[in-house]
């Protein structure tokens, strides 16, 4: 139990229940003063159809409605209720409403945990007050819920009602406010703001949302997620649910990001595990408002393409050389229409046109609705998932916006002919006016504002349907993951590898003797030789000149060990050599990886592969998971690093044993896995890759000191 965990245990399974009762309440209760009077005039104005109380000793009637004198004087204990009183009074109507069981609270009052000082003990009572409620916030501006017309919201808002509709869950209370203003034709569904979160956190708010059939999608603006087994879990029902979880996640410096003994920390940092997690879960990232509010509406308005094959209309060669551009920073292509089509659409444009994808059907069919629908229907019939038609309305007078209006009815009568996803994009926001978006969103055209914008919603959407539907058995689920407190120790390499060898990683053949018997093992293993100092455990040999490498005679080895002994010194006044690690030299390799392990009090064990060796330093070449994980999540990821042109067998040279790598990988894996409650720390460094196997030279496993 943490310093802010409630005394007495909550009933999970009542709080859930909780959690539903909050988000579609049948009666709301306002505790507030004078100053939410306007709120609870637009609560009554949003078309609620249930009962609405209002809670004041001070007055008879806020807002035009009767006020109540306290909880208890309710007619019943309410679903949700929205509280606006200073942050000590918070308290006091939090433990009332708990006591009369009621289901959830949203606390606006701020002054809490984030203020330091008393704010602390204050949150800590505001726990404790909260029993089984489901508690939002405290310091957050409450729920808005368009389905049915509930605003628990302190301060204006726009927004309308919708049948279906996409939901936001945001840290900050002012960014969804904002966005609740957006012009860009978002359904939002609900908004919901989680503030400080000390009883509900984003993964509640995201496992509830899954469930509910009218919700099409899920936006995220998150700082930090408090409990990523939690959220995992959430992630993984939405996931299988078919509602894409986008994430806004704001804060990627590595400030935090402090570095351990080995390589492994450096490469693992917090944003990169963000990106892991969400990779894992087929979370769509994005990195600005506007993308996380185009694609949402995109999967609301339009849903999910079949695939990733696109076809494009514009008239205009610029905007196809644009969309081309992007489509290959995406990794989208743009697949050349079939023979047959490419005749059929000759026949129909003048002899200067180039049938390409992107296709400009240049102005000779410009407003003439009838033949732009026989010409997007000859590109639709084909192997396209969807079309999309690039379309600016900078246009002045009726004439013009007729002609723009039949451009964006052909491209949907084509699509729905064949069956395919229509997609309405302008090249700028503002050129794809509210009265055209009103237009095309009913029929399911996505009305797109922004030409990046709108190829980075396809992409991350096709890619989020290719995902879900590849799902196999594997668990997505991270496991919780203790934190480690106290002292660890370093395992001898000698004893690291034989620990990692009963999981399946191969090792060079060796010998641990006394410095003096050093030559004869070289001798027994066959020259040439690498000897180390195997105790006492240095965890830096190179820096201690406890290594020598490609010892070729006894005398080579002799002259080593002699060596070793006074750099040893010098590293450490006092420190002696007792125990010294013989083994074979390995030859021939191809490349060298590192393979890591990294304990994170939040993520769990992060898996770091990587170009190894010096390398480590030289460039930025890796690849992070979240464990557990599988062969088949490895092997893409090792094919994805810059290092992998080695692998193939680069410039003529002879190709890494990649199925080798990934034996290891998954040896260390397993290893980790079965040490997730005492390993802090693990690397391979380097694994060195032949033609034929993989040989890990050297290892170092940090374990918490039982």
């Amino acid at each position: 139990m943490n310093s802010l965990s409630p005394s007495k245990p909550v009933n999970q399974a009542k709080r859930q229940a909780n959690i539903r009762r909050l988000l579609k309440p049948r009666h709301v209760c306002i505790v507030a003063g004078q100053a939410l009077s306007d709120a609870i005039a637009r609560c009554d104005a949003a078309g609620f159809g249930g009962e609405v109380w209002v809670v004041n000793p001070k007055y008879e009637t806020l807002g035009g409605r009767k006020c109540y004198p306290s909880i208890a004087a309710l007619p019943e204990a309410p679903d949700a209720t929205f509280i606006a009183v200073p942050r000590e009074a918070t308290i006091e109507i939090l433990k009332e409403l708990n006591a009369r069981g009621a289901g959830g609270a949203i606390c606006y009052a701020a002054g809490f945990a984030e203020v330091g000082g008393e704010g602390v003990g204050l949150q800590r009572q505001l726990i404790e007050a909260a029993g089984d409620l489901a508690v939002v916030g405290p310091n957050c501006y409450g729920i808005l819920n368009y389905l049915d017309g509930i605003i628990l919201w302190p301060a204006g808002h726009n927004g309308q009602k919708v049948e279906t509709g996409c939901a936001l869950v945001a840290q900050s209370g002012n960014i969804a406010l904002n966005l609740t203003y957006n012009d860009r034709s978002v359904p939002f569904a609900y908004v919901i703001t989680s503030g400080n979160q000390v009883v509900l956190n984003v993964a509640d708010f995201v496992d509830a949302l899954a469930e509910d059939p009218k919700v099409t999608a899920i936006g995220l603006y998150i700082e930090a997620v408090s409990d990523i087994p939690a959220f995992s879990r959430a992630a993984a029902k939405a996931l299988a649910a078919g509602k894409p979880l986008i994430a806004l996640k704001a804060g990627k410096s590595e400030l935090g990001s402090a570095l351990a003994m080995s390589h492994t920390s450096s490469l693992a940092g917090s944003d990169r595990m963000y990106a892991a997690l969400f990779d894992r879960l087929g979370v769509i990232r994005v990195n600005s408002v506007p993308d996380l509010l185009e694609t949402m509406k995109f999967i609301s308005i339009a849903g999910l393409p079949k695939g990733d094959s696109l076809a494009v209309f514009t008239c205009s060669g610029g905007d196809g050389l644009m969309t081309a551009d992007l489509a290959e920073e995406m990794g989208l292509t743009l697949k050349p229409h079939a023979p047959d089509q490419v005749t059929d659409l000759k026949a129909q444009l003048p002899n200067f046109a180039s049938v390409t994808n992107p296709l400009d059907y240049n102005t000779s069919l410009w407003g003439h609705e009838d033949l732009l629908t026989k010409c997007f229907g000859t590109v639709m019939r084909g192997h396209y998932d969807a079309g999309m038609l690039i379309i600016d309305y900078a246009v002045d007078g009726q004439a013009a916006l007729d002609a723009c209006n039949a451009s964006v009815n052909a491209l949907i009568a084509a699509c729905q002919a064949h069956g395919k996803m229509p997609i309405v994009t302008a090249t700028m926001p503002e050129l794809l006016p509210a009265h055209a978006r009103e237009m095309m969103a009913p029929r399911h055209a996505a009305p797109m504002q922004g030409l990046p914008e709108a190829m980075r919603a396809f992409a991350a959407t096709a890619r989020f349907a290719r995902q879900r539907a590849h799902m196999g058995d594997e668990t997505l689920v991270l496991p919780a993951t203790p934190v480690l407190e106290g002292k660890t120790r370093v395992v001898s390499e000698h004893d690291a590898k034989q620990a990692l060898v009963a999981h399946g990683l191969n090792v060079p053949k060796s010998r641990v003797v006394a410095p003096a018997e050093a030559a004869k093992a070289a001798a027994e293993l066959g020259f040439p030789v690498v000897v180390k100092v195997a105790t006492p455990v240095i965890a830096h040999k190179t820096e201690a000149g406890a290594v020598a490498v490609n010892l070729k005679s006894a005398a080579e080895v002799d002259a080593a060990v002699a060596r070793m002994h006074e750099s040893v010194a010098a590293y450490e006044k006092g420190l002696k050599i007792e125990q010294v690690l013989v083994e074979a030299m390995v030859k021939d390799v191809v490349a060298e990886l590192i393979i890591g392990v990294k304990r994170d009090p939040q993520f769990g064990l992060a898996l770091v592969i990587g170009a190894g060796g010096i390398l480590v330093e030289m460039v930025e070449d890796s690849a992070l998971l979240l464990l557990p994980t599988t062969r088949d999540k490895v092997e893409a990821a090792i094919r994805e690093l810059k290092i992998a042109k080695l692998l193939q067998g680069y410039r003529g040279k002879a190709a890494g044993d990649v199925g080798a790598v990934v034996d290891a990988v998954m040896a260390v894996a397993s290893y980790a896995e079965a040490h997730r409650c005492d390993l802090v720390e693990l690397d391979v460094n380097p694994l060195m890759v032949l033609s034929k196997g993989a040989v890990a030279v050297d290892a170092l496993i940090v374990q918490a000191d039982k």
